[in-house]
């Protein structure tokens, strides 16, 4: 059974990723990817900082691409690198094909919203702003994996890579959906389950199960057969808002600590306080297993 969408129902989207920061991200790059329901203007390959990598733009580019190559679909999707670096203070943009990206799709006369997925730093969001203040006033909703627990934050990751730009963002007139530390967590996946459902779905399959336990075996100093994938949020929320509980709250700014500053300044954004990971997980599985059996590539 197959479902067409219409062109003019589809959601507009633009995915920006750290592709190569940790395991999940590749999840949320393909799951975008193989989603019908979506009109996909590009995907962003990100910086994740240095203390990884003294090239992470460049390996977030490499990553986007070997996915897409597995997939044989170089082709069909358009990637735009990002920012290689963060902004420099909250008043400089750094120019890269990605914010162009960002304001070339804002800036269309289109009905529907663009979305912009941000499973990293807000850099190229900020930045395609502070170039094209213009964009403010369109139907942008960025939706952001960053941000510690509320109300009282703390360090995490993807906040940590560009405080300045997650500042220019919160005291922006933008549509925001945050989707916090403490929520994103919420995606595991144990290792049997990817061996069951994703493992057999041909190259991107078995690549998405491999590199996973890669990552985690060089990373985790005890066994720890599951993964949380912390970015696929993102995706679910775009094809349901209501794919976790929300409340409307003042949009923070941040300490240099990376805790909340609440000044009661700022508009309201969209903070979501759980997600169904039950519907993300099946959705995406559902979609890679007939991806590979349309290529007669599916092993189960």
């Amino acid at each position: 059974m197959h479902y067409e969408f219409p062109d003019d129902k589809k959601i507009r989207v633009i995915v920006n990723t750290d592709a190569k920061n940790e395991a999940d991200d590749q999840y949320a790059i393909v799951h975008a990817v193989l989603t019908p329901a979506f009109e996909l203007h590009g995907v962003i390959p990100a910086h994740f900082g240095t203390g990884k990598s003294a090239h992470s733009l460049r390996d977030s580019h490499d990553e986007t691409m070997l996915l897409l190559d597995l997939m044989d679909l170089r082709e069909q999707v358009h990637v735009a690198d990002g920012g290689e670096h963060a902004l420099p203070d909250e008043h400089t943009p750094v120019d890269s094909p990605g914010a162009r990206l960002i304001v070339e799709e804002a800036l269309k006369d289109d009905p529907r919203p663009l979305h912009v997925a941000f499973y990293g730093p807000l850099t190229d969001m900020a930045s395609a702003l502070l170039l094209e203040p213009a964009i403010e006033s369109r139907d942008v909703v960025v939706i952001w994996i960053g941000g510690g627990p509320w109300p009282l934050g703390g360090r995490e990751y993807n906040l940590s890579n560009d405080i300045g730009a997650a500042n220019v963002i919160m005291r922006s007139g933008l549509t925001v959906w945050q989707i916090p530390q403490n929520v994103y967590r919420r995606m595991p996946v144990s290792y049997a389950e990817l061996a069951e459902k994703v493992y057999p779905c041909g190259k991107i399959g078995r690549y998405l199960v491999d590199q996973l336990v890669e990552h985690n075996l060089m990373t985790r100093p005890s066994a720890m057969p599951y993964r949380s994938l912390g970015d696929s949020p993102c995706v679910g929320v775009m094809m349901y808002p209501a794919c976790g509980a929300w409340s409307w709250r003042p949009a923070p700014e941040f300490e240099p600590t990376m805790h909340y500053r609440h000044t009661g300044e700022n508009r309201p954004i969209r903070v979501y306080e759980d997600i169904d990971a039950r519907f993300i997980h099946e959705d995406f599985f559902a979609k890679v297993k007939r991806f590979a059996r349309e290529r007669n590539e599916y092993e189960g």
